[in-house]
């Protein structure tokens, strides 16, 4: 029987909607666990030091295949732990910048996937965001450092795009629920007329459960 490796940086409670979607697709596909396909989960529970442990376990138990999914994080470690076993990745950034593939026509190697294009679309948000709230000057944007480079992607594009259409920005950082819960608490005090989320799958994991008092609800785009 097959076996497929899903390695992700959050708990598997907390993504329990994707793990149900994935099985979903692998039974749209013919695959049913426990029937003709076995899956073998790893997650780091927020601590993405742990990720090439985990993926180095998946080789171990030479699955045929790895779903790496939950950013770039996960996909690197993959790519790290093993040159044979399939990887499957689903990422925010471009896959050629990070590493993971040659290009995107032709991946090369044992690694392919999805680009959801999300640091691309910072400046974007940025727009949008200014044209929802004409008035807003200072935007708090909210990254986890612990995901050295997405936040560092995450800044550059924010920083950019804010000085083009003549914002404000205050960098928070967060890379815990306890830290989450500080940053609305800060943002609580301070006021910012906006807040722009990082894209992160550890923000993306606690997308409900904002701090009490927070400026606003915990979204992408967040408006006070």
């Amino acid at each position: 029987m097959p076996v497929i490796g899903f390695l992700h940086p959050a708990s598997i409670d907390v993504v329990a909607d994707r793990v149900r979607a994935f099985r979903q697709g692998l039974k749209d596909t013919g695959f049913i666990e426990g029937n003709n396909v076995a899956i073998e989960f790893r997650s780091a529970e927020d601590q993405i030091e742990r990720l090439p442990a985990l993926a180095a376990e998946l080789v171990r138990r030479q699955v045929t295949v790895i779903a790496a999914v939950g950013g770039n994080v996960p996909a690197l470690a993959a790519k790290t732990a093993t040159s044979t076993i399939p990887i499957v990745f689903a990422v925010g950034e471009d896959p050629v910048g990070l590493g993971l593939v040659a290009s995107v026509a032709r991946p090369g190697g044992n690694l392919t996937g999805i680009n959801f294009f999300a640091a691309e679309l910072h400046a974007k948000r940025l727009e949008l965001l200014r044209e929802l709230v004409p008035g807003a000057i200072r935007v708090a944007v909210l990254i986890n450092p612990g995901n050295a480079v997405n936040a560092e992607t995450t800044l550059r594009d924010a920083q950019a795009a804010a000085r083009a259409v003549g914002l404000q920005m205050q960098i928070i950082r967060a890379s815990t629920s306890r830290e989450i819960d500080a940053a609305f608490a800060t943002m609580a005090r301070e006021r910012p007329d906006a807040l722009l989320v990082g894209g992160d799958p550890f923000f993306n994991s606690r997308r409900i459960g904002a701090a009490d008092g927070a400026p606003c609800s915990f979204r992408d785009i967040c408006l006070a």
